[in-house]
């Protein structure tokens, strides 16, 4: 192991990562210490990897934590996820950041450190991401910059609306944003929040309650949104979205734009909207590839959706399809429209969607899908704990033996959590 050149076992250590064991491996020998000092590139201090850091008071954390990042010289990739009931005092925090200020890339901190300025620090050094929670953004200088991040996710961070806007707009290279439950001056739900960026390919928003989201960017590809109830959400930019997620969401208006002709990827579970911005989306998807719909339900409660019969040319591309007894019979008719679905080649449907739509609707979708090759039914334990609903599973069950029977080129699975 002497043998080994510095640079290979600075490289093994790095893919070690967390703290505890690379101390141990540094005390190998004299090589493996050199490594350790020159070459250690990724450096972890994770409860998960060691629980005694739950049990230490937080001024020995921060002794450990400065001792041994002030062993190092090369570090890249610093990451600091501790139990959110820990704090750190500011100095010690300075002290880390400065000390790897000319090589680190990478920095993972979720720490409460009250009155630090961490964006001041970080400014300082070419971070290319920032994964920061459980902080306060009290204020953004506009000299701040950010010239080479390129992923920024914010968790549980106290920021106005103002400073957010202000932050992503000093990136000018960003391009995966991920905010998760922030406190935007209480999350008020008469609050409006505009974000603006011409690098942003991939954002993630998760737990928000706002009036008004209005987002500007120009080469968006995937937007994702999770367990969110806003008023108004548009999109701008140029039409470049390929993928759109919405899970356990509440949107009155959804506009995307041109985005909607270039979606390919449409995966929607319990959502709740509008049902004129809702069907002005559906209609315009045809380059839709993948397309997902369970539990979408329209604000007045008639969940009705009828096209014209020339409603299936919208999707001469699709291939995957899956959808949930949610929408109701009439919904999914009039969506698919009533010609042929040649490129769909796999279906999903829940258990609970063939009993309430009834066979003969099934049957017309698989025989509107010559080259179905597989058929998946899912479903959870759960819904099966009443007389009725066993009721309806053995009409399930004997239904299902048929159809196998019948279409015997079809793979049907079942998937039932």
């Amino acid at each position: 192991m002497e043998d080994f050149p510095v640079e290979v076992i600075g490289n093994i250590l790095s893919r070690v990562g967390a703290a505890r064991d690379l101390v141990f491996a540094s005390l190998t020998c004299r090589n493996w210490q050199e490594a350790w000092r020159n070459h250690l590139h990724i450096l972890a201090f994770n409860s998960n990897d060691w629980h005694v850091y739950d049990e230490l008071t937080e001024s020995r954390l921060e002794e450990i934590i400065t001792r041994t990042i002030l062993q190092t010289n090369a570090l890249q990739c610093l990451s600091i996820i501790l139990k959110d009931n820990v704090k750190f005092t500011m100095a010690p925090v300075i002290s880390w950041l400065m000390h790897t200020s000319d090589t680190l890339r990478q920095l993972h901190y979720n720490v409460k450190t009250p009155h630090l300025d961490i964006l001041e620090i970080c400014s300082r050094q070419r971070l290319e991401l920032l994964d920061l929670s459980y902080n306060t953004i009290s204020r953004f200088p506009s000299y701040l910059k950010f010239p080479c991040l390129r992923s920024l996710s914010i968790t549980r961070v106290k920021i106005s609306t103002l400073n957010l806007s202000c932050w992503l707009s000093a990136c000018p290279k960003v391009e995966v944003l991920n905010l998760v439950d922030l406190d935007v001056g209480r999350n008020s739900p008469e609050m409006s929040m505009i974000l603006s960026s011409n690098s942003l390919k991939d954002i993630r928003l998760e737990t928000f309650e706002l009036r008004e989201i209005i987002l500007e960017a120009n080469i968006l590809e995937k937007l994702h949104l999770i367990d969110c109830d806003i008023r108004t959400f548009e999109l701008g930019g140029k039409g470049t979205l390929r993928i759109l997620v919405l899970d356990e969401v509440i949107i009155s208006r959804l506009d995307v734009g041109k985005n909607t002709e270039n979606l390919e990827i449409v995966n929607v579970h319990y959502f709740t909207t509008s049902r004129s911005y809702f069907c002005r989306m559906i209609v315009k998807l045809s380059k839709a590839r993948r397309m997902s719909l369970w539990g979408v339900m329209f604000e007045d409660g008639n969940n009705e959706f009828v096209l014209s019969k020339t409603t299936s040319a919208c999707f001469p591309q699709l291939t995957h399809l899956s959808l949930a007894y949610e929408l109701g019979q009439a919904f999914q008719c009039g969506l698919l429209g009533y010609g042929q679905l040649e490129n769909v080649v796999e279906v999903e449907l829940s258990w609970r969607s063939i009993s309430h739509l009834k066979s003969h609707w099934v049957l017309e979708l698989l025989q509107r899908c010559p080259n179905l090759r597989k058929l998946v039914i899912g479903g959870t334990v759960s819904d099966v704990n009443t007389p009725e609903a066993c009721h309806i599973f053995a009409k399930f069950t004997s239904f299902i033996t048929m159809l196998m029977r019948e279409y015997r080129r079809v793979n049907i699975q079942f998937q039932f959590l």
